[in-house]
């Protein structure tokens, strides 16, 4: 019982929340939920703004919220917030929300250590969510840099003293990279699962963009100035010319007069006759929730990934593609598709809705009226866009209930799925097979790693025509119209889409991009792509044979109990700790230096001053007097003031200050100091 009352004051003294806690758990909790800040509704933002905003009124001014029921119905206002912005089924932004808000409220009511523990191990789980919107590489260094903050405030909250911030961020950071090697085993030896593991809730890949299943006006416009990339690729050999670069997406057959969609009309795949040299490469597609692969025309292999061809050449995966993919493909760029036509197949590529655009019918039978050669048809509607007074621009202006008839006869403006889709209509109310195909032209080739770069705003829609003996022949209506009559806009679009190779002139700006690219694909490819083929591939040329799950685990069990025993040695290791004053680590730098260059030892019982003036030296007497100061002065002076005298104290020594040998020489510094 006597031991009572010491136990009550150890217990008051481990719950204690020094003052000085508050600005590090503001630290780790801002840099752990400010990237959130952009995917928040606005109303959650101006939210957590205000409860950190609370968090430094409360260091600064000392308020606090002190009341628990103004807590209870702000959480409760809060929570009743987010149901109403995402409704009550749980998914990936609903709980971000919870976690982001609660890490903010409970900087409002932090009173003890155990507070400020809860709220460190929320940061915690903060840090993982973060890879649920982007896995960049700038996303990793940020986060990197919110554990640094995170570790240190931990250390802060647990220290006896004040401790200087340098210092503090020295030994988070020596943490950091003590658990780098258990990181590296983790990351190497643990188990891959294929796909990512946060694709269970709904909106888990509600951010994604790309091309979709249909094609209405607008649909690819949207996608002209986005700048995320779609994929990279990489050639085995020289890049073939631009002309070549036409990235097949999905195909549309059948049009209601305002929307184009596809149909999957079986899945035997078409007669692909090959023709010259194949082309290898490797593709690396970002998460586009769809099927489709997007080769290049015409692929007709495909390795490390379950594929199948449709029968309108459109090649799909087996599962969705909600994770970055990496996959080797051959495509053979002069082909023949399908040189035989089915009947029912002929009849689908010349549907057009009934009682629509009876201008275009009018047209269409004209030129059919002169001639029935399909070649000959499809240059009569190219030398009309042509010779027409059409425009490309990326802002049409709007169609009425007949968009085809307005875009060929009133308007006169637009972009790739406009033209793409005048022209089958033409050549479809004209007895020609036709289809509208989607996908990407072109890309930018990045000097600094050798991949092309092939970005959203190189969306593109073309046609395809059927002609007797030759099979589906590529029509890309858009590349006649000449280049003084492309909008400024659209001529932006052009050269991000698909800019030369060679001979482009490239400042310090785009430089500095490519290379931040080529870091980030490195990054792509060797960590987040780091598949269970591939773990595969690097426990085999590690020399574990026949990896399976096994062995894997046994090798990790063998690999991390090994770290533990080597790091457990290490530490065991008897040392010469090093001391804490900076004042004495200084003091020991001067005594080693006047040791070694000039011989000079002093007995443990002898004081700096009392060194200083037996050996006479001003810039010796001078250094000990501030290392007096610091320790027992009531304003002790800078630890750069002591540096900067220890310099000149080897600068006056080097000059030939004439400091005497002495006689007591001893193995090792005084300790004097200790």
């Amino acid at each position: 019982m006597k031991h009572a009352p010491r136990l009550r004051r150890q217990k008051a003294a481990d719950a204690y929340l020094a003052h000085t806690h508050l600005p590090w758990l503001g630290a780790a909790a801002l840099t752990t939920t400010l990237p959130h800040i952009y995917y928040l509704p606005a109303w959650l933002s101006v939210t957590v703004t205000l409860l950190f905003l609370s968090c430094a009124a409360q260091w600064r001014y000392g308020y606090r919220v002190t009341r628990a029921w103004i807590r209870v119905l702000l959480t409760l206002a809060i929570c009743a917030g987010i149901a109403f912005q995402y409704g009550f089924n749980p998914g990936r932004d609903s709980g971000i929300a919870m976690l982001t808000i609660l890490a903010g409220m409970k900087l409002m009511e932090l009173k003890s250590r155990r507070d400020s523990v809860v709220l460190l191990m929320l940061c915690h789980f903060l840090l993982l969510t973060h890879y649920f919107y982007s896995q960049n590489l700038l996303t990793g260094l940020w986060l990197i840099f919110s554990v640094l903050m995170v570790t240190a405030a931990l250390l802060r909250i647990h220290a006896a003293a004040n401790v200087a911030i340098r210092p503090l961020i020295g030994r988070a950071a020596r943490l950091i990279l003590q658990a780098l090697p258990f990181m590296l085993a983790l990351y190497l030896l643990f188990p891959r699962v294929s796909g990512p593991l946060w694709g269970v809730p709904q909106d888990a890949y509600g951010a994604r963009t790309g091309l979709g299943n249909s094609m209405s006006p607008g649909s690819i416009s949207r996608l002209s100035n986005d700048e995320g990339i779609a994929f990279r690729v990489q050639f085995v050999g020289a890049a073939p010319p631009r002309r070549q670069l036409y990235w097949r997406g999905p195909i549309f057959n059948y049009y209601d007069g305002n929307t184009w969609r596809g149909r999957d009309f079986s899945s035997a795949a078409p007669a692909l006759e090959k023709r010259g040299q194949p082309l290898r490469y490797v593709m690396t597609l970002e998460a586009h929730r769809r099927n489709w692969l997007l080769p290049l025309e015409m692929p007709d292999e495909v390795v490390g990934l379950a594929s199948r061809m449709s029968a309108d050449g459109v090649l799909y995966s087996a599962q969705p593609i909600l994770a970055r993919t990496r996959v080797e493909m051959v495509s053979y760029p002069d082909y023949r598709l399908e040189a035989r036509l089915a009947a029912n197949r002929r009849i689908d590529n010349l549907q057009l809705p009934e009682n629509y655009n009876p201008r275009t019918l009018a047209l269409a039978a004209s030129w059919r009226a002169e001639t029935a050669d399909s070649r000959q048809l499809a240059a009569r509607a190219l030398d009309y866009f042509r010779r027409e007074n059409f425009f490309y621009t990326l802002e049409p202006p709007l169609s009425g209930r007949n968009a085809i008839d307005d875009f060929l006869f009133n308007t006169r403006q637009g972009f790739c799925e406009h033209y793409a889709a005048a022209f089958v209509a033409l050549m479809r109310a004209a007895q020609v097979p036709a289809r509208v195909v989607t996908g990407y032209l072109g890309g930018e080739l990045n000097p600094v790693d050798g991949f092309l770069v092939v970005r959203q705003s190189a969306a593109h829609a073309w046609a395809e025509i059927w002609v007797e003996g030759e099979g589906w022949l590529r029509v890309d209506p858009t590349g006649v119209i000449p280049e003084d009559r492309v909008s400024a806009n659209a001529q932006a679009a052009r050269r991000i889409a698909a800019p030369e190779f060679a001979g482009q002139a490239i400042d310090w700006l785009q430089q500095a991009r490519y290379r931040w690219e080529a870091l980030n694909n490195r990054w792509n490819q060797w960590v987040l792509g780091y598949t269970p083929e591939r773990q595969r591939e690097v426990l085999a040329a590690l020399g574990l044979s026949n990896p399976n799950l096994r062995r894997i685990l046994l090798a990790l069990a063998i690999v991390m109990g090994g770290l533990l025993l080597l790091f457990t040695l290490w530490l065991l290791y008897p040392r010469r700790a090093k001391p804490a004053d900076p004042a004495l680590r200084v003091w020991r730098k001067a005594l080693t230096y006047l040791r070694r260059k000039k011989g000079v030892t002093a007995p443990d019982w002898e004081t700096p001053l009392a060194l200083a003036q037996r050996l006479r030296s001003p810039a010796l007497l001078h250094l000990a007097q501030l290392v007096c100061d610091a320790r027992y002065a009531g304003q002790p002076p800078k630890i750069s003031s002591l540096r900067q005298a220890l310099k000149a104290l080897k600068q006056s020594e080097n000059a030939g200050g004439g400091t005497p040998p002495a006689k007591n020489r001893s193995k090792r510094p005084p300790d004097y100091l200790a």
